[in-house]
Order: structure tokens, then sequence, then C-alpha cells
């Protein structure tokens, strides 16, 4: 059975395929428009009275998704530490050298797994449907991505990768390290600017658990794609001033 593997349109566009997956999850709404978390709070506690006390559950639930949320940046930011925000951000695939260093050393791709636990704390916001759509769809994604940058890593590092391949799960990450650090520094500061997207969505959950405001939670989530674009911009500005002519 072949692999699968994304094309290069989704790999240069993975940011809007993704932001494409949370857009069609919460546009599940127009037709299930039961929320997940309220589905779960029948399920579980069916006594509870979703107008008093049910509003504490709802917004603990909701507060939950943003902890996963903020999960999902700390990982990510960890992983960026060591393969720099240029790449990261950056819409052609680099395969000229191997990371393995930090989450690298646990699993070979945090960046794509860490879009899971994300998609999750998401979803406690999304409709019944729209959670199932995002968790789902988020995976299949992101197996996709890997597919085509394994394939890419697999021609140009040759045995070292495949020595990698055989000692590094591929997507859930393994408790201890299994392969021995790299010696690459963590650029920590870079980090957090070029992630800082992820933690501000984390924020925006967090404010709509606290006030059940749709507005609020809003303007910060749209700051969050401000913050992004302008982070992007820099980053990239700043590496390719440092790049040594030709």
């Amino acid at each position: 059975m072949p692999r699968m593997r994304a094309t290069k349109f989704e790999f240069e566009y993975r940011f809007f395929v993704i932001g494409g997956i949370f857009f069609l999850g919460f546009f599940l709404y127009n037709v299930d428009p039961v929320p997940f978390s309220v589905a779960l709070i029948r399920i579980v506690a069916p006594s509870v009275d979703l107008d008093h006390e049910g509003i504490f559950w709802f917004k603990g639930l909701i507060a939950f998704g943003a902890l996963l949320v903020f999960l999902s940046a700390l990982f990510r930011t960890w992983a960026t530490a060591y393969l720099r925000t240029e790449i990261v951000h950056d819409a052609p695939l680099h395969a000229e050298a191997l990371v393995a260093d930090g989450p690298y050393r646990h699993v070979r791709n945090p960046l794509y797994f860490a879009n899971v636990p994300m998609a999750v704390g998401m979803g406690f916001m999304a409709s019944r449907s729209g959670f199932f759509f995002m968790f789902l769809a988020m995976i299949f994604s992101m197996l996709r991505l890997i597919g085509r940058e394994e394939e890419e890593l697999s021609k140009t590092q040759g045995e070292s990768y495949a020595a990698y391949l055989r000692a590094v799960p591929r997507f859930w990450p393994a408790l201890t390290a299994r392969v021995p650090a790299g010696g690459r520094p963590a650029r920590w500061g870079q980090a957090f600017a070029g992630e800082m997207f992820i933690w501000l969505i984390g924020v925006a959950e967090l404010c709509f658990a606290i006030t059940l405001s749709l507005k609020i939670s809003g303007v910060v989530l749209a700051g969050s794609f401000v913050v992004y674009f302008l982070a992007v911009y820099l980053v990239k500005k700043g590496a390719g001033q440092s790049a040594p002519s030709a």
C-alpha cells in the first residue's frame, strides 16, 4: 500500500490547509448546531441543568480545550527552538539537514504531532461533527505532510536518516529519548516569536471560557493572525539579511 504523500501545493500552503480544517470544522455548526462540549456534558452528567450549574461545566471544558492548545504551543515552541522559525514557516520543503535534538529525539515530526492536541482543544468550541472533523482531518493532513517530508529526507540524508527512522517514532512521541543529542543549541527567543500565533489562539479560547463572549475571543484571535504574519515577515527578513552574499 503506497504511503500517503502531500502534493507540492498542500505542503507550500500548509498554513492555509490547516486553517481550512478549522474553518470547515466551525462551519459545521450550520448542519449540526449542538456544541460538542454541551453534548459531552449531557453524556457524562445528564442530570446537570445546562442553564445553571451546567454553565460551570461548559466553561471548564472550554478551559480544558485552551489548556490543550497551550500544550500544543509549548511543544511546537520546543521544536521550533531547534529547527528555526524561518524554516518552520517557509513554504518550500527543507531537506538539507537532519535535526536530532530536543523533541526530535522523541518523535520525528513534533510540529505536526502538536497540531493534533490543538485541533482537539479547539474542537471543544466546535459542534459535535465539527470536533470529530477537526480531529480526523488534522491527523489525515499531518500524515500526508509527513509522507512528503520523509520521502525528500530519505533522498538527501541517506543511511543516517534511515537509522533515525528505525530509532524514533514517526508521529506519537516516545517517553524517553531514542537517539543521542546532536548538540544543536536551542534558540528560544525566535521560537516563541514564531509560535506566538498558537499561544494567542489558546488565549482567545481561554477568554471565551471566562467570558463566553465571542466578541472578546474573536478580537484576540484576529490579533493572533496579525502576530503570525508579522512574525513570519520579520523572521524571514532577518534571515535574509544575515545570509551570506553569493
